[in-house]
């Protein structure tokens, strides 16, 4: 059996992946893991497969019912709101422990790297909680560029050794993945555009005839209309004072572009909630609880913000 680490009273997030390649490898870790949690009086969640869900059952026999189970699939639509179903969960209880199995199978290598990037966010958003998270990542289904992300933004590693700290791992002030260095593609041609200064009213009207154009729903609406009136908002305090909208659709999406000459300077914009009390810093986290996805790029030339909004659920 693999013994798992302490939970050194000094860190009081633990955030380690677990790597696995068997359902044994996976029970050998699992199962102590929420045991000791159980013994002591913590709350353990486990959001993982059905099939694993299942195997964790059968193997914890009686203590079972003392774990919260969640299926994968619903829990991890979005990154920006993963991280927040996260924070409400770790806010009601204060001391947890989360076996959690990100859904990696059928992912685009966007939805790869922001889901990779959402590992890293996990580090700094979580920094001063008492939690313990074990992210469990399949060899026989997982790809390996998403092991070997994994490695990259989780301090610590289980595997079939036992637990170590990853040698790869990268503090979230200083990750990157490889998209980061790539500009965004332009827009296509025939998107909606729009260059807008402070007059936003301009801007929810191109959105809302836009949607109108496209078929969108009501409820769509609604959120792109938010999540583009809050980064163009945003553009106009602090990028210049204008920019550049543009909106179409790709595939089962619906995607805008706003575009500054300002520089961000933030870290993880929008990945780290703002404090209840906070004036400011709200707009782009809740444009990531909106968005199935945001893309960002910044420089000396400007900033982009690609929001990515799913067409159909799922």
């Amino acid at each position: 059996m693999i013994a798992v680490a302490d939970q050194p009273d000094e860190h009081p997030l633990v955030h380690q992946a677990l790597v696995y390649s068997s359902d044994a490898g996976f029970l050998a870790v699992a199962v102590p893991f929420c045991r000791d949690g159980l013994a002591a009086r913590e709350k353990v969640l486990a959001v993982t497969t059905a099939a694993n869900i299942a195997l964790l059952t059968r193997a914890l026999g009686d203590d079972a019912g003392g774990v919260e189970f969640v299926e994968t699939g619903g829990w991890y639509d979005a990154p920006g709101r993963t991280l927040a179903a996260y924070g409400r969960y770790l806010d009601g209880n204060p001391r947890v422990r989360v076996i959690g199995e990100p859904v990696w199978h059928g992912r685009t290598p966007l939805e790869e790297t922001e889901w990779t990037r959402y590992e890293s966010a996990v580090n700094a958003a979580f920094a001063a909680r008492s939690a313990w998270m074990v992210c469990a990542f399949d060899e026989r289904a997982v790809p390996g560029r998403v092991v070997a992300g994994a490695r990259r933004t989780h301090p610590g590693l289980l595997t079939g050794d036992g637990p170590r700290a990853s040698p790869d791992y990268v503090e979230p002030g200083s990750f990157t993945c490889a998209a980061d260095h790539d500009p965004l593609p332009p827009p296509p041609p025939g998107a909606a555009a729009l260059r807008f200064d402070g007059d936003l009213h301009r801007v929810r009207r191109h959105v809302r005839a836009t949607a109108e154009r496209l078929g969108l729903s009501r409820a769509l609406t609604d959120r792109l209309l938010l999540t583009v009136n809050e980064v163009a908002a945003n553009a106009v305090e602090h990028g210049g004072g204008h920019g550049d909208l543009a909106i179409w659709t790709d595939g089962n999406a619906v995607v805008c572009d706003v575009t500054d000459p300002g520089k961000l300077t933030a870290v993880l914009p929008g990945y780290l909630p703002p404090a209840p009390t906070a004036l400011r810093g709200h707009g782009l986290w809740v444009v990531r609880q909106l968005c199935d996805l945001l893309e960002v790029r910044s420089g000396p030339s400007g900033t982009r913000f690609r929001l990515h909004l799913n067409l159909l659920p799922g």
